[in-house]
């Protein structure tokens, strides 16, 4: 089995880093575009166009699915990437995870980047997911970039400034960008600096790791004793595992287990 994962850096590392522990044994290929990082400014005909390069050089390597692990990328080039691979390659993208976050109860608040917040997109998932819940839509302007170069003290700044923007009373985050899954902890401290109540962070990368697997006919196997090789992609070339992935936990989980080649 293999498994493709697009971003335009290295916001799909959570997503594959619950892959590899739903499917040790499963094959990984991580496409991105680090020249054409961030998507999110982009205007959404460029944004489409990078996306099915990136894809298009994954689809090469014949996965059995391709995750667009990118919420932005989700928003504007799903369409175009479902209609330019499906039913060949089933194409699975990113939701923010309003509607578990909503089932909750309380105050919600959804970072995201500028690019989607406010996005028609957005506000359909609050409207089908979360009717009658107080919800905040928090832009996160340099949150993703920061986070892509491991810059922790622009990192830090963002993220209290978006905290700055969440109301007191707020019981549930949405992570409403795959990068910020990679700092959830620091997004969580700056909430709720005493943890009381507790703050729940709702991510998207083990549901979108799941739904992959479903949409290929496999079933979760973490305990595989076979361990599944790594290709990376920069802009359609191989390449290795960027240093800065190897700063987060996700990404020392992927070059630990997973010979790349």
């Amino acid at each position: 089995m293999k498994i493709a994962l697009m971003d335009s850096g290295i916001g799909l590392l959570a997503a594959a880093a619950a892959v590899r522990r739903l499917r040790p044994d499963a094959d990984l290929v991580l496409s991105g575009d680090p020249e054409g990082m961030p998507w999110g400014p982009r205007t959404p005909e460029d944004l489409t166009r990078r996306a099915l390069a990136v894809a298009e050089a994954a689809a090469a390597l014949a996965p059995d699915v391709l995750i667009v692990a990118c919420n932005t990328a989700t928003v504007h080039a799903l369409p175009a990437l479902r209609a330019r691979f499906e039913p060949g390659i089933p194409v699975v993208g990113t939701v923010p995870a309003v509607k578990p976050a909503a089932a909750g109860g309380g105050r919600i608040a959804i970072w995201a980047t500028p690019a989607t917040t406010g996005s028609p997109y957005q506000r359909r998932l609050i409207e089908e997911h979360a009717a009658g819940v107080p919800v905040t839509e928090v832009p996160c302007p340099g949150l993703a970039d920061a986070v892509e170069h491991t810059d922790a003290e622009a990192a830090g700044a963002a993220i209290v400034a978006a905290a700055a923007r969440t109301p007191a009373d707020t019981t549930a985050v949405v992570l409403g960008c795959t990068h910020y899954e990679l700092v959830a902890e620091r997004i969580r401290a700056a909430v709720r600096p005493t943890g009381t109540p507790p703050l729940v962070l709702h991510g998207s990368a083990g549901a979108v790791a799941a739904q992959a697997l479903r949409r290929c006919g496999e079933q979760p196997a973490p305990q595989a004793p076979a361990r599944g090789r790594l290709t990376v992609l920069h802009g359609g070339t191989e390449a290795t595992l960027a240093a800065e992935a190897l700063a987060y936990p996700e990404g020392r989980l992927l070059a630990a287990v997973s010979p790349a080649r």
